[in-house]
């Protein structure tokens, strides 16, 4: 029987691998900043993707890294609840996802309380009149920037050539430094077994014919 989506909202409550916060004006609310090794149960580096869908990376990266804690940020309630459904399968105890607004993300984390970040497929937001909700905009470089560990590097995936020099050229004026750009990845590093995992997006992308662009860059 297929579950739909307001199934899968009702099921997401009692997930232990989701946890959900939509009422920001409940202050009421006790929010998880700072407290991410209670959650976890230990202190590993904590690393989050941002934008991530149904997790595919998140998911990826946490079986590959089992002293890693990895998060998996999302608005998609019912894209969540398949990402937590195959964490629960593959008994991941290292993985979460989080239900939020990416913009309110400085509310969920501590000053330095993340080591490392993953942008893949974000919404490119093409308008010019759109750069502000851009997850490389300056905007959220500054949000990131107070969550972040000094020096901790952000991932950065992309099918569209104009996201992606945005991308490079919005980190270079923030005052941040690229570390490694590969502007074809699965021509240029098709043996990288972190760049070349594919998520949903990717496969389709890829069976269009479109390039896949990476760098990874700090802050600071």
């Amino acid at each position: 029987m297929t579950i739909n989506k307001l199934e899968r909202f009702a099921e997401n409550a009692e997930l232990e691998h989701i946890l959900e916060y939509t009422d920001y004006q409940d202050n009421q609310i006790a929010k998880p900043k700072g407290r991410w090794d209670q959650i976890f149960g230990n202190e590993n580096p904590v690393i989050i993707e941002l934008a991530c869908g149904t997790g595919t990376y998140t998911l990826e990266l946490a079986a590959r890294f089992p002293k890693n804690n990895f998060i998996g940020i999302d608005i998609k309630g019912a894209r969540l609840w398949k990402g937590a459904k195959n964490a629960e399968a593959e008994n991941l105890e290292n993985v979460r996802f989080l239900r939020i607004f990416i913009d309110h993300i400085n509310e969920y984390f501590d000053r330095n309380e993340v080591d490392e970040i993953w942008i893949t497929f974000a919404d490119p937001y093409p308008k010019s009149s759109d750069q502000n909700k851009r997850l490389t905009s300056p905007k959220f470089l500054k949000m990131y920037e107070k969550i972040l560990s000094p020096k901790g590097p952000i991932h950065f995936k992309t099918d569209d050539s104009d996201f992606f020099d945005y991308t490079c050229e919005s980190v270079e004026k923030f005052g941040g430094t690229i570390k490694k750009r590969v502007d074809k990845i699965h021509k240029d590093g098709p043996d990288d077994e972190l760049l070349t995992i594919k998520t949903v997006y990717e496969k389709k992308h890829l069976q269009r014919g479109k390039t896949i662009s990476y760098c990874r860059f700090t802050l600071h």
